[in-house]
């Protein structure tokens, strides 16, 4: 049986935070309901790679496997029923929204709460429910950006974003231990709750060593490249062949380190005494890093990183990543058939794994309310009813 077979979520969620939440849900045995316009949401179209480039982009199908699709305006005389039928049924609705924006949308609290009164409730805001900025939109670059992370990264000519999206993902993340806390405490009392989540929070939260270091030392920091501030060697190093990343970090990771490149003498120089010194006189143990590297292939420098068991691995671009050993023999990607493609998509499984209930790729993203007819049947709909609500533009 899966850990969360059961439980039924309602997915109002759009692009990453909100739904990938609700995907977490899914992969581990959750009934997953994405409600969407008529015609499907705006954020089907990103990064198109099927065979015709009419079908879904590879962010929708990466974060809505498992799920079933519900087209719903819920604004219509009819879909206001379908809404309240849906949420008599739910456990869970995940939202991602202005907090201002929910009660607009019936989806606040207490009008859930109302119908369900054991509800969870998950909204995803950029900016959090309260302050200035607390009704602005907002991506993950802003948090990106709004963290320290951009200004902080690059080589100090212009800030730099990275194209991976970590603080939308470490937002789902959040959200979904979350609604795990709110179903937990939810068994205990029988009452229901509001989840909150922001990407702004998120994106603090992971850059929360400098925010700490900067408001007790007022230590201004600026950018170096791949260099680490409080550690080093930690770099990308060129090879022969392509690059390679290090990161040492400790005392006697760093004594395995200088045995490795012949600077045993480096041990008793004050400048590299501690971690913090090692990060402050980083470019100086680069430099020889730099010098080792450059005449070794990337397999063959960490080769004899391993060997001298010190944390190294190559810089792979997204080809190469799909294809390297270690990433193959962790089975994380499931092949998955998807209309309008020639070739199953490796989807990406859960990162976590559950010995007892483990989380598995079911089925492949849901085209447009192709569930509809389905799930309108199980809240008694009858077909003539289904017809009616299709023909008004409710489904």
């Amino acid at each position: 049986m899966a850990a969360l077979e059961g439980i039924r979520v309602l997915d109002f969620g759009r692009y990453v935070a909100g739904p990938y939440c609700a995907t977490l849900l899914a992969d581990f045995g959750a009934d997953v309901i994405r409600i969407e316009r008529p015609g499907g949401g705006e954020d089907r179209k990103i990064a198109p790679v099927s065979d015709d480039g009419e079908g879904d982009g590879a962010m929708y199908l990466q974060i809505n496997r498992n799920k079933r699709s519900l087209t719903l305006n819920p604004r219509s005389d009819g879909g206001r029923e379908v809404m309240r039928r849906l949420v008599a049924t739910a456990d869970v609705v995940v939202v991602n929204v202005p907090e201002h924006a929910l009660e607009k949308m019936g989806l606040d609290y207490v009008t859930l709460a109302a119908i369900k009164s054991d509800i969870v409730l998950v909204n995803v805001s950029s900016f959090g429910a309260t302050g200035p900025w607390a009704d602005r939109p907002g991506f993950d670059s802003v948090g990106q950006a709004m963290c320290g992370s951009a200004y902080l990264s690059g080589p100090g000519d212009v800030p730099y974003r990275t194209p991976i999206s970590w603080v939308d993902h470490a937002t789902a993340v959040y959200a979904a231990y979350g609604v795990m806390l709110a179903l937990f405490e939810r068994m205990r009392t029988g009452e229901g709750q509001q989840v909150s989540g922001s990407l702004l929070g998120s994106a603090l939260a992971f850059s929360s060593t400098y925010l700490i270091e900067q408001a007790a030392l007022g230590i201004d920091r600026t950018p170096i490249g791949n260099r680490s501030y409080i550690n080093g060697p930690t770099d990308t190093f060129r090879t022969s062949d392509g690059w390679i990343v290090t990161q040492i970090v400790g005392d006697t990771i760093f004594k395995r380190w200088v045995a490795l490149i012949g600077e045993p003498h480096w041990l008793d120089d004050p400048h590299f005494a501690s971690d913090i010194l090692r990060g402050e006189n980083g470019a100086v143990l680069s430099e020889r890093m730099a010098a080792w590297c450059e005449g070794r292939t990337s397999q063959e420098a960490i080769d004899a990183l391993a060997v001298a068991n010190i944390p190294a691995g190559p810089v792979l671009s997204p080809g190469q990543a799909l294809e390297h050993p270690q990433i193959e023999a962790m089975d994380l990607f499931r092949p998955t058939a998807v209309p309008g493609m020639a070739q199953p998509v490796p989807l990406m499984m859960p990162p976590v794994g559950l010995s007892a209930s483990p989380g598995d790729i079911r089925s492949p993203p849901p085209s447009p309310g192709e569930h509809s007819a389905e799930i309108l049947a199980e809240l008694g709909f009858a077909k003539g009813e289904v017809d009616t609500l299709r023909a008004a533009g409710a489904t």
